[in-house]
């Protein structure tokens, strides 16, 4: 079973990758979706009792904020894979500008967390590690870092 977290900031890519790569293996978690920490939680338990394969599609941008759910993962065996989405701020502030109500992110908040991202390291815990890149068209271009 698998625990997937992306890492990238708003506008990267993140929920449409899911959707083209993931959608029918792996269940979403989603703070978009769920809106709380003890939803998220509780899905996250209860995938990981159930040996459901998960994506974490936050934007999970510091080692901090991933810790909990690799130390989770872990737990319970699950093998550990990491997505960070190498996206150019200008880009995702266009991207996030065609976003109409709820899904339009303050563009403060887009630049505070370009601010806080850290690159996945396999010292956090990863088992694989890959770097996503949007072509212009929308498409994705995926790179494998190392696997182990």
């Amino acid at each position: 079973m698998e625990m997937i977290i992306f890492c990238g900031i708003q506008g990267s890519g993140k929920s449409t990758f899911y959707k083209q790569k993931f959608f029918n293996s792996h269940l979403r978690i989603s703070m978009d979706l769920l809106h709380t920490r003890n939803k998220e939680n509780l899905f996250i338990k209860t995938c990981l009792e159930i040996q459901q394969s998960m994506v974490i599609d936050n934007t999970n941008p510091t080692q901090e904020e991933r810790k909990k759910y690799i130390e989770l993962a872990k737990s319970k065996k699950f093998k550990v894979i990491g997505y960070f989405f190498e996206a150019d701020l200008t880009e995702c502030l266009e991207r996030n500008s065609q976003r109409h109500g709820k899904e339009k992110i303050v563009e403060k908040g887009i630049k505070a967390t370009y601010k806080k991202l850290e690159p996945l390291d396999f010292q956090e815990g990863f088992d694989e590690i890959y770097h996503v890149y949007t072509k212009p068209d929308n498409e994705f271009v995926v790179e494998s870092i190392v696997i182990r």
